[in-house]
């Protein structure tokens, strides 16, 4: 192989896959970067984890045409320090080394045989759907948080993408919370569909969706992977084969309290108020009464703080408690100038939602009993 490429054009492929690679390095051939150097002046990179994988190409000049694998930090690393110009990859007699140049900077780096490189499979092409970018991206964003990352229930280490005939959802939850956006669309399918997306696979898309262009995307469910195709990268990943919980169910219908903040108000008085909470619980509670709301939290080992907030509120006092991090990050991850909270109890699950925006973005979180 030998090939010219420009550091921005590599660089800006090569970013895309430092979350994808492996980083335990349990199978050495998984920290590297499949590259292909075709006749069309293209080259493909590949990469995966086995559970996620991500195609890409990007222009060069091919001088000679080959397949190699390089390390994908490694070969990240380089290209990021060097100068705006054109950098050489060259492949000769030696086919364990790999030489890397660019102006003055000469390197050679360890490869691994191409032969050792797992397959990755490919779409089926049978059952693609269009998906709006922009619209995913921000349901993407409003729930990803609200995935468990250690929970022994593999059916909470994703997120259930619904897609109906004219709409399409994201939910997670944790056990503790529950965030759920809802985006209409217009398509032919008449079926509804329910596939779990794997958290590293939200998280990676996201990356995808926000450097991307284009209005839409392509999505194809196979019968163990996902595919999503944006722009001139396709995401590839293990779907979870398991039953999500029935969500609908936790979705409080009866909450007759309803308290409009203000978010940034309401973010800074948390923050403030949550600095003398147990660092175990974090909890902190809301005592509302007419007109006014008191932020407060206590700890035996540190002590207490209180903040008020004047509202728009006359349905009766109630006292609830929350973990103060579970309302920071829907608070995070809206851009609304209002919130709305709505409870019935203290006992009972409350709801949180963007003022006006009842029916795209709903949050559940449960009460703490302290």
């Amino acid at each position: 192989m030998d090939l010219s490429i420009r550091k921005s054009d590599l660089l800006r492929e090569l970013q895309f896959f430092q979350g994808v690679i492996e980083r335990k390095n349990t199978i050495p051939i998984l920290a590297n970067v499949l590259v292909e150097a075709g006749s069309d002046d293209v080259i493909n990179l590949l990469a995966t984890d086995l559970e996620l994988g991500l195609r890409s190409q990007c222009k060069a000049s091919v001088k000679k045409q080959g397949t190699l694998t390089l390390p994908a930090k490694k070969l990240f690393e380089i290209v990021r320090e060097l100068p705006e110009t054109d950098i050489r990859i060259k492949q000769d007699g030696d086919k364990d080394q790999v030489t890397i140049t660019a102006d003055q900077f000469r390197s050679k780096i360890q490869t691994l045989p191409k032969t050792d490189f797992p397959t990755v499979p490919t779409p089926p092409g049978t059952n693609q759907v269009s998906l709006p970018r922009d619209e995913l991206h921000l349901m993407i964003s409003r729930t990803q948080f609200a995935i468990t990352g250690e929970d022994t229930r593999y059916f909470l280490n994703g997120a259930l993408f619904v897609l109906k005939t004219n709409s399409m959802d994201l939910v997670a939850t944790d056990g503790h919370r529950l965030a759920l956006a809802t985006t209409p669309r217009e398509s032919k399918e008449t079926e509804e569909s329910r596939t779990i997306f794997p958290k590293k696979t939200l998280i990676e898309l996201s990356k995808l969706l926000a450097d991307s262009e284009s209005k839409d995307i392509l999505y194809e469910c196979g019968e163990a992977h996902l595919f999503f195709k944006v722009d001139g990268r396709e995401l590839i990943s293990r779907m979870i084969d398991a039953q999500f919980p029935a969500f609908e169910r936790v979705i409080p219908q009866g909450n007759d309290k309803k308290i409009e903040f203000d978010r940034d108000r309401l973010t800074s008085a948390i923050k403030r108020v949550r600095l003398l909470s147990s660092e175990r619980s974090q909890a902190v509670k809301m005592r509302l009464s007419d007109n006014h709301v008191e932020v407060r939290s206590e700890s035996a080992e540190v002590g207490e703080a209180t903040e008020e907030l004047a509202v728009n509120y006359s349905d009766g006092e109630v006292e609830i408690c929350f973990n103060a991090q579970y309302v920071l990050d829907f608070l995070a991850a809206v851009d609304a100038d209002s919130v709305v909270l709505e409870l019935k109890d203290e006992m009972s699950q409350a709801l949180m939602h963007p003022a006006g925006e009842e029916a795209s973005y709903t949050y559940v979180i449960m009460p703490m009993r302290v």
